[in-house]
């Protein structure tokens, strides 16, 4: 299959996604959990915003070890959130409403609790023994976390986990198998092929409910001793094959971090965040550490202005000029695996990277409460295997005049993970009221977005002004309907430059200048302009 010519969902070229975690969202119950009838009761909230695609975490049965990405049941809600139906009524209710509606595919790797691999353990001769890996010896660095797991079962030895110790490897085969090590089969082995059907049968039945696609968790782990990715490319080549032919509107969303190879596999996005070629690092900082004006090296969005936008380039057209019209890079404002980007940094820092991140070429998605800054929580417990990752996972905060601020009618010490205590915690309801608010200025960023195609998903994207170690950073997003010019100083200091294409440019938002053929923008400023014809 070429994904050249591949047809890409119609509704993608003016996607805009908005990632909910859907147990800190809304709680409906007032069990301190939240849930899909709560996520349905804010859909006109989300839908005022400018979003029209949402992606949610994983919603089903799970002994919860790694916040459900430890599965036991791959068609079943989670009772915690309500029923297989609810899902349905949520995606009928943003169908009705032109939103579209993405799930979590967790495809590497199950839940120790899932009775496949349960009976694997207690069965050497279960039909599911080559669902999983069982090494029968430990190995070196099997997973990213954790050596291999030892079996609790008849069975004993060892088996290969995909990321933590309780999340055994779904088995699809090794793209290089050692004759000496049995266990590694090749890809095309009937267990292996059967593991593949299976993941197959879960994306047909929630397609077959309402879902319109996936986010792939941990998409390049599924294929084992292949550095070229020659196996996953073939795998996920055959899945958007199937889905081209039978669902032509569902679309696939990697976490690979590797446009190039992700969307040459048959992906429609790919994100780039945290792994390791990744373009968001220069440009917001390492993403598990993020740690305010301490950063070192020094990143382009801080106030210092010692960062180095080339750097960003450098990674970012690699990907970008061979991928563009073929897929698309997301360049998420967070994500729940790091810190929010509101962590060191106050709101009209994060003004100025919304106003490049919701600029850029690609599909952008807003995490949960990014739209009104919401904060990283230190010092709170881990929960469900959060690790570092719980301080941005806290409840969403709806109202400040409500218990829990509006997200839980529930006791306080009954959370999911506590609400922002402090006073000036920010909430959708004080930002509504401010027209200046973060959450309003959000609004406008993709409102024009939405109306200016040259600035959405499938403008033409080249840099203007981009000099190692110098601010600010000035690109261009162009098609047949218009020009435009973005300018963005995360430094402090004022700074001009002179660039002749902004001569006679229309600012619509920001407060950059330009006079004549000069631009000049404010220290922790922007600018958004439209180029003269």
């Amino acid at each position: 299959m070429s994904t050249a010519t591949a047809k890409q969902p119609s509704w993608l070229s003016k996607a805009v996604f908005y990632q909910i975690y859907p147990q800190s969202f809304c709680d409906s119950n007032g069990d301190g959990i939240g849930d899909l009838p709560g996520i349905i009761s804010k859909l006109d909230y989300l839908q005022s915003l400018g979003v029209n695609a949402l992606w949610l975490n994983p919603v089903f049965v799970s002994p919860f070890g790694d916040a459900g990405y430890d599965v036991v049941d791959f068609c079943k809600v989670a009772p915690r959130y309500g029923t297989n139906a609810d899902l349905a009524r949520l995606f009928k209710a943003a169908h009705k409403r032109g939103m579209k509606v993405v799930l979590d595919l967790v495809a590497g790797h199950t839940s120790d609790q899932h009775p496949w691999f349960k009976d694997a353990c207690n069965n050497p001769k279960s039909p599911y023994s080559n669902y999983f890996i069982f090494t029968g010896q430990e190995e070196q660095r099997s997973c990213y976390y954790y050596q291999a797991a030892v079996v609790k079962g008849r069975r004993g030895g060892y088996y290969k986990p995909n990321f933590l110790a309780f999340q055994p490897c779904l088995n699809y085969g090794y793209m290089n198998p050692d004759p000496a090590k049995p266990w590694q089969l090749p890809t095309d082995h009937p267990d292996c092929l059967a593991v593949r059907g299976m993941l197959r049968d879960v994306m047909k039945f929630w397609l077959d409910l309402g879902c319109d696609g996936f986010r792939v968790d941990m998409a390049a782990s599924l294929i084992k001793n292949d550095p070229e990715a020659i196996g996953l490319r073939c795998l996920w080549q055959g899945f958007r094959a199937w889905l081209d032919r039978d669902y032509p509107e569902a679309v696939l969303v990697s976490e690979w971090c590797n446009p190039i190879n992700a969307i040459d596999s048959g992906y429609h996005i790919d994100f780039m965040i945290h792994f390791s070629d990744s373009a968001y690092r220069p440009l917001v900082g390492p993403g598990y550490a993020l740690n305010g004006k301490a950063r070192r090296p020094h990143v382009f969005f801080e106030r210092a202005g010692e960062g180095d936008i080339t750097e960003f380039l450098r990674i970012y057209q690699k990907h970008y000029e061979p991928t563009k019209g073929r897929g698309y890079i997301a360049l998420p404002t967070g994500n729940h695996d790091f810190y929010r980007n509101s962590h060191g940094r106050d709101a009209s820092e994060l003004r100025v990277l919304y106003a490049m991140l919701l600029t850029m070429p690609g599909v952008p998605f807003i995490y949960y409460g990014d739209e009104i800054g919401m904060r990283n929580l230190t010092g709170i417990t881990e929960k469900e295997g959060s690790m570092w990752r719980a301080p941005c996972r806290t409840p969403m905060q709806w109202d400040g005049a409500k218990p829990n601020l509006g997200f839980s009618t529930g006791k306080s010490k009954a959370l999911y993970l506590p609400v922002d205590p402090a006073p000036d915690a920010p909430t959708v309801a004080a930002q509504e009221r401010d027209p200046d608010s973060l959450l309003n200025f959000t609004r406008k960023l993709l409102a024009l977005r939405a109306k200016h195609s040259a600035l959405g998903n499938d403008g033409a994207f080249c840099p203007l002004y981009a000099e190692g170690g110098r601010y600010p950073f000035v690109y261009q997003r162009s098609d047949a309907k218009g020009s435009f010019a973005i300018a963005v100083n995360p430094g402090e200091a004022e700074v001009t430059i002179a660039r002749p294409q902004l001569k006679n440019a229309k600012r619509l938002l920001g407060t950059a200048v330009v006079k004549g053929e000069n631009l000049t923008v404010p220290g922790v400023g922007f600018g958004i302009f439209r180029l003269a014809e």
